[in-house]
């Protein structure tokens, strides 16, 4: 670990842990906190974790730099309040939280050197992290080899399920199916543009909109990848201009979206009028802070979560979260799936009465959080969370106003038939 992490670690301010305990789940509260005493560490931890009599080590794995830190950053963040806070409440099992974070440097090898050092080396009881779908496809490996459980904040493409994560973003047909859904029913769309960067994600979630938009007799009329980074979009905005779709389907990732919407705003789209239609499933408020929300004004976004949720959960989340990161900060969709993490596995940690991981992987199914901030969410038995899909429209001051939610939890379903 180093001087950093431990200094993060061990400095935490009184005014930080204050700020934490402003918004400490209720459930977290209920019943008063567990007592370590009562959870002796050679019960507790009979695998050679990073347990001790009164504290338990965890991992925290993004990328701090790079093309993805735009994105990551947020995530980084949500982890760390949400460790923060189980502290404040009296921790897990009676034993406080510590982490060491590694920088997976938007690089996919790296994620998986990180990956194993934090397994093989620091012994970590479980690891929140990676963001794209290439990094914890890097990752996988290591943590079914090693047996770590990994809590993957990301929306991604579905298709896999794996007994060392949960995965607390959406799958495609949480979020890629729904939403060409209500692009197709509340808008008229026929033709669509899919635009993609050049990775497994992108690509996956692209094949997915593509069977079931020609599902719905509807037409693809161009679809095209570029490299993570990629900053030069003109030329595929012209060909969207001569293609004249319904819908521009946008799934760009990282620091690439502030040349792809500048752009396209500079080009003469105007995503305020009726068509084309912009519908990404990449943007969040995040993102949006590097954009500028003038240029990607009129845009639609389908996910799970928006800071602007009015719920009495999320009113208190944004309050702790602004308190602990400062008033300009900025939340979105990943962050929040993030914040889940470290309190899904506290209680699937307290369910099972134990930090083995196989005994927390037996514990995790059923495991219902009626204090998220987008809601409710429970994990099902395929590792995937129940959550509802929303619709948000960005506005100039850069945030998303909600115009459409389900009205039960979608059931998550990673391998839907027929678009395998």
């Amino acid at each position: 670990m180093t001087d950093e992490n431990s200094n993060n670690n061990s400095n935490i301010t009184r005014r930080h842990m204050l700020a934490g305990m402003a918004s400490i789940p209720a459930i977290a509260m209920m019943g008063g906190p567990l007592l370590a005493s009562d959870f002796p560490t050679a019960e507790v931890n009979t695998t050679g974790l990073a347990v001790t009599d009164d504290k338990v080590t965890v991992g925290i794995l993004h990328s701090v730099t790079g093309t993805m830190a735009i994105s990551e950053t947020g995530s980084v963040q949500a982890e760390k309040l949400a460790i923060e806070q189980i502290n404040a409440s009296g921790g897990v099992l009676g034993r406080q939280i510590e982490y060491i974070q590694e920088d997976g440097a938007s690089d996919w090898p790296t994620f998986a050197e990180k990956a194993k050092k934090l397994l093989v080396q620091d012994k970590v009881a479980s690891v929140m992290g990676c963001w794209t779908s290439a990094s914890r496809k890097a990752v996988l490996p290591v943590f079914e080899q090693y047996n770590g459980m990994l809590y993957y904040p990301t929306f991604y493409e579905g298709l896999e399920q794996s007994p060392n994560v949960i995965y607390t973003g959406q799958e495609a047909t949480q979020q890629i199916i729904a939403g060409i859904d209500w692009v197709t029913e509340t808008k008229g769309a026929k033709k669509f543009f899919l635009l993609g960067s050049d990775y497994i994600w992108p690509r996956t979630s692209n094949k997915i909109a593509r069977k079931h938009i020609e599902k719905l007799g509807h037409q693809v009329v161009g679809e095209e990848y570029y490299p993570l980074g990629h900053t030069q979009f003109n030329s595929v905005i012209n060909k969207i201009k001569l293609k004249k779709p319904d819908v521009i389907y946008a799934i760009v990732v990282g620091g690439s979206n502030v040349a792809f919407y500048k752009q396209l705003k500079a080009a003469g789209i105007d995503m305020t009028k009726e068509k084309p239609v912009l519908l990404t499933i990449s943007v969040t408020e995040d993102e949006i802070l590097g954009i500028g929300g003038e240029n990607i004004n009129g845009a639609y976004a389908c996910m799970k979560y928006f800071q602007s949720l009015d719920n009495p959960n999320n009113v208190e989340f944004v309050k702790a979260f602004k308190e602990r990161w400062g008033d300009e900060i900025v939340i979105g969709d990943v962050t929040q799936a993030a914040y889940l993490g470290p309190w899904l596995w506290k209680m699937a940690v307290e369910k099972a009465g134990s930090f083995d991981v196989d005994k927390v992987r037996m514990a995790s199914p059923g495991i219902e959080f009626d204090k998220a901030p987008e809601g409710y969410v429970k994990i099902h038995d395929n590792h995937h969370l129940w959550s509802k899909t929303r619709v948000g429209l960005a506005k100039t001051d850069g945030q998303y106003e909600m115009v459409y939610e389900t009205a039960e939890l979608v059931e998550p379903d990673p391998f839907p038939e027929g678009y395998q």
